[in-house]
């Protein structure tokens, strides 16, 4: 079934929710073009600089990084509870190694006015491109979250994306 287009601030609450239990799909091509998802939990949605952005967290050493880095934009895709189990999968293996897409039965679709695709099977689809990325200085953070999530000194890139477009299924409410 087609997505329709939505605005941003629709489902906020439920997104909300997704990333902080199952998590969401974030999305890029790598550079043959091949889609890759990763799960990430980590991220908001707002108002930067008079426009709606989605911010997520990507740390260097992830085969998403480069991708993004390439493509210089990214889709979230907010997955319904019935691909839990893709959501999982898709945080625990690296793109490098697997065809997490192919793996897990997950259809790309072409966005509409960035590179990256969407994922069909998910309820929710963000478009979004790169305007800023800041790597997180170490330096600023409360030490309880330094000891907490950085142990390894593998801090975080930061990347701003513009949400230019944002498409849903009829029943996303149902789904989410």
């Amino acid at each position: 079934m087609p997505k329709e287009p939505i605005s941003h601030t629709d489902y906020f609450e439920q997104v909300c929710r997704v990333l902080g239990s199952g998590g969401a799909l974030l999305l890029s091509l790598d550079r043959n073009g091949k889609p890759n998802p990763m799960t990430i939990g980590w991220g908001t949605m707002g108002v930067m600089w008079g426009r709606p952005m989605f911010v997520v967290l990507v740390r260097p050493s992830r085969y998403t990084h480069d991708c993004i880095e390439h493509t210089g934009d990214f889709t979230v895709n907010i997955p319904p509870e019935s691909l839990s189990d893709a959501a999982t999968f898709c945080g625990t293996v690296s793109g490098r190694d697997h065809d997490k897409m192919a793996e897990q039965n997950l259809t790309a679709v072409a966005s509409a006015t960035v590179k990256s695709p969407g994922i069909s099977e998910c309820a929710i689809t963000y478009e979004c491109q790169v305007v800023q990325k800041t790597d997180v200085v170490p330096e600023a953070f409360d030490p309880a979250i330094l000891k907490q999530y950085y142990p390894q000194d593998d801090f975080h890139r930061v990347y701003f994306g513009e949400i230019v477009r944002v498409v849903a299924d009829r029943e996303a409410a149902e789904k989410l």
